[in-house]
């Protein structure tokens, strides 16, 4: 009996507005193993909904993704498709620094990839992409009411 080659999975995060079409978007790919919708970026530890914003954290998803089914660039393409890089510290009706776009790269290679799609994406647009990339650092899971929130209300499509 032939084996399997089992590829360990990687890591990945993102935002993209509201986390829980972000999350949503991220569980229809093939090959993503898991997500989870948290923070990051901010100063404080064990934020919570109700003060993640007042210390800098970015509503994000983490994707485990296995990288012989998803390559890290398709999750780079899927990102740029869910939502408008140029909007700043908004998407949509949602204002605030917690809204940015933003991808945290967890690798050198991430970073160089992240890099390339970015400037391959501005090519495509007249706007200017306000997207920031930066080193990933602490993630904290948001309280289990965000996780899987479009799943567990039947919701599809963007709701926030």
């Amino acid at each position: 009996m032939g084996s399997r080659v089992i590829s360990k999975p990687e890591t990945a995060f993102f935002g993209a507005g509201c986390f829980w079409h972000v999350q949503a978007d991220f569980d229809m790919l093939e090959g993503v193993v898991e997500t989870t919708v948290g923070y990051m970026g901010g100063s404080s530890k064990n934020p919570t909904y109700d003060d993640y914003a007042h210390a800098g954290h970015i509503e994000v998803c983490k994707v485990v993704f296995n990288p012989k089914l998803v390559a890290y660039k398709r999750l780079l393409q899927a990102f740029w498709n869910m939502h408008d890089p140029t909007q700043g510290n908004r998407q949509g009706l949602d204002l605030g620094a917690q809204y940015r776009s933003v991808i945290f790269y967890a690798t050198a290679e991430q970073k160089k990839q992240a890099e390339a799609s970015l400037t391959e994406e501005q090519a495509k647009l007249k706007r200017k992409i306000t997207t920031a990339i930066e080193r990933a650092v602490a993630f904290w899971p948001a309280e289990d009411y965000h996780q899987k929130y479009n799943a567990k209300h039947g919701i599809r499509g963007k709701v926030c």
